[in-house]
């Protein structure tokens, strides 16, 4: 491993499990650090009373006696500048936004990598001018319990919002249809300093353009025909919290002009108003779109996208993190059994594994319709494969071909060409061939084409040539 540090610097670790305990401290000894391990959280407050405090240190949350986010807290009231990494193997948003409100450093997910490790404290020590976030403890509950995944990415995804809940930033949140980009909003909401303040959500694209302003920034009685009492729009409503907007690429361009205005100076005037109107509101945007070709083609303003995307969140769809589908779906059951007043409905095995061959083109609301189906129309408390028939959207997985056995479709494609006479084949099949795999890197990265043309080893001006000439293509 590499060296990553003077070896004066001293790290401890706190970990319960012996296991983990040695591995990290050996790791980051032979990384040529001082380290001290210990098993609980009271050992290192007794040792802090006759020694100094070291460089870093390692926490795990779940520990005997007090927990490892107790004793953040414990070690922020006395050494308020001691960089501290939580460790937990329960990573999501609750956890990761304890951990960050407490002030730690960083959070690291078990299992863990420990060069990711080793790298991690070399990273924090050299920044330990950083500021650790800071806000008022909110309990955890309601729709962020659907916020769910042990997939990387999520992992990730939560510890960002963990640490962007403090921070009051715009972001942008992007992903698939259906892949909960209001349930990261509400999330962020819900564990911010705004937490008690209203959380307002708005689908841009729901409402008719020609209502929009009025539903973002009120209208006084006699602004319009059929105007005839004065409406707070959705900017009052959301004054002190935070305003979700959803399906923000399908908003007109007169409109965009407005919001910027708003995002800029903190004040409107409703439609027909005198007026001036000042809020304090978050704003936290969300798109399936590809924003940059938007405003490529002239229909998104520039300056609003930098405004918005201060940080952006990018949702992975559920094809993408297939382990996550039995917990899910193990949820979803649950509260829809709940909802009906019945014992929850269990999956079988063989249900499963047809539940994680299927693609899930609508996301994790496609799979949260499927099991409310299933909680009501499956004839007993076990759901078998049979039961899935006729509910999964598009081919049953036993009519799939296999994805090595393309070629073979392949050289049958091209003999009944050259039967028929065809010339140009390995043109035509070029092209196919291009559409078939720049429109699936294209639906898996979101749109996103220097992210597609990365996973496809092609530069980002030959992705962009072939969409090109895929378009002129009568």
């Amino acid at each position: 491993m590499n060296s990553a540090a003077p070896p004066a610097q001293k790290v401890w670790v706190v970990d319960d499990d012996r296991a983990v305990r040695f591995v990290l401290a050996t790791a980051l000894s032979e990384a040529g650090y001082d380290v001290a391990s210990f098993d609980a959280a009271q050992p290192v407050l007794d040792a802090l009373t006759t020694r100094p405090p070291p460089a870093l240190l390692f926490t795990d949350v779940r520990m005997p006696g007090d927990s490892g986010l107790q004793l953040l807290d414990a070690l922020k009231q006395r050494h308020p500048q001691l960089p501290v990494v939580v460790m937990s193997a329960y990573t999501d948003v609750a956890s990761t936004a304890s951990a960050f409100r407490g002030g730690a450093q960083e959070f690291l997910s078990k299992p863990f990598d420990l060069d990711e490790a080793i790298a991690l404290a070399a990273r924090v020590l050299g920044q330990r001018e950083a500021e650790p976030a800071a806000g008022d403890d909110v309990a955890a509950a309601g729709d962020g319990d659907a916020l769910l995944g042990d997939a990387p990415a999520m992992r990730q995804l939560f510890r960002a919002i963990g640490r962007l809940a403090q921070a009051p930033v715009s972001v942008l949140v992007t992903g698939e249809t259906g892949t909960g980009k209001e349930l990261v909003a509400r999330a962020l909401h819900r564990e911010s300093p705004r937490a008690r303040q209203p959380f307002v959500a708005l689908n841009t694209a729901a409402i008719p353009a020609e209502l929009l302003e009025s539903e973002l920034f009120g209208h006084e009685a006699g602004a319009f025909t059929g105007a005839t009492r004065r409406y707070v729009g959705r900017f009052e409503q959301a004054n002190g919290g935070t305003l979700f907007l959803d399906e923000i690429g399908d908003m007109p361009a007169s409109l965009q002009t407005r919001l910027l205005r708003v995002l800029a100076e903190d004040e409107f005037f409703r439609v027909g108003g005198r007026e001036l109107i000042r809020v304090d509101v978050r704003v936290i945007a969300a798109t399936h779109q590809d924003v940059e070709a938007l405003v490529a083609e002239g229909r998104f303003r520039a300056d609003l996208l930098h405004r918005l995307d201060v940080v952006r969140l990018r949702l992975p769809p559920l094809r993408d993190r297939r382990e996550d589908v039995p917990q899910l779906a193990e949820r979803f059951l649950q509260a829809a059994a709940a909802k009906l007043d019945a014992p929850p409905k269990r999956l079988t095995r063989a249900a499963l594994q047809r539940m994680l061959d299927h693609d899930w083109p609508g996301n994790v609301r496609e799979l949260q319709n499927l099991c409310w189906r299933l909680a009501a129309l499956a004839p007993t408390d076990r759901v078998a494969a049979q039961d899935l028939d006729g509910l999964l959207a598009g081919r049953a997985p036993s009519d799939a071909p296999a994805p090595e056995d393309w070629d073979i479709a392949l050289r049958a494609w091209a003999d009944a060409r050259l039967q028929a006479g065809d010339e140009d084949i390995h043109a035509a099949a070029r092209a196919r061939m291009d559409r078939a795999l720049l429109e699936t890197a294209l639906r898996h990265t979101g749109g996103r084409r220097a992210e597609a043309a990365t996973r496809l080893g092609v530069g980002r001006n030959t992705l962009t040539r072939k969409l090109g000439a895929r378009r002129r293509r009568p």
